[in-house]
């Protein structure tokens, strides 16, 4: 039995891919780029592709034409890898360190843990709370009122 329940993707052939021309491709790459990494709207749960489509005065299936094609995956992997991302960078944030899995997920845009669970597990094999307790073991965090205490003691003496 897999973790997480993933299975495998079958491709698909879908006719309109091709009906889209490559410069528009290209317009729109850019244009979705903009809008789900500049404006970082990966984090906002309820950003669907439908409301893409409406931002780009496009519609679905050009949206799922062209990251299909541009970036070899669909939609919710595209924004989830972004998600991902924000998320290891949050797990290994010492700022961040006090944060439950669940404000992390909600921060970076999940709906829910079991999907961000899900979607961490996917892209990087291990769950979120491994790769934080790895990220723990290779850079240990200091005790700075400690470390204080030490420089303190050391100076009297």
């Amino acid at each position: 039995m897999t973790k997480y329940n993933i299975t495998e993707k079958k491709e698909k052939a879908a006719a309109y891919r091709s009906l889209v021309s490559p410069k528009l491709m290209d317009e729109l790459k850019e244009k979705i780029l903009d809008i789900i990494l500049i404006q970082k709207k990966y984090k906002d749960k309820d950003y669907s592709a439908r409301r893409l489509a409406e931002d780009l005065g496009t519609n679905t299936r050009y949206i799922s034409a062209v990251v299909n094609v541009r970036f070899h995956m669909n939609y919710t992997s595209f924004v989830n890898k972004y998600r991902i991302e924000e998320a290891m960078t949050l797990l290994t944030d010492k700022r961040y360190r006090d944060l439950n899995m669940e404000d992390i997920s909600d921060m970076v845009g999940f709906a829910n843990r079991q999907s961000f669970y899900a979607a961490f597990y996917r892209i990087n094999g291990i769950t979120p709370r491994e790769y934080k307790l790895r990220s723990l073991a290779n850079h240990p965090v200091q005790d700075t009122k400690a470390k204080k205490t030490r420089k303190q003691t050391a100076k009297k003496d």
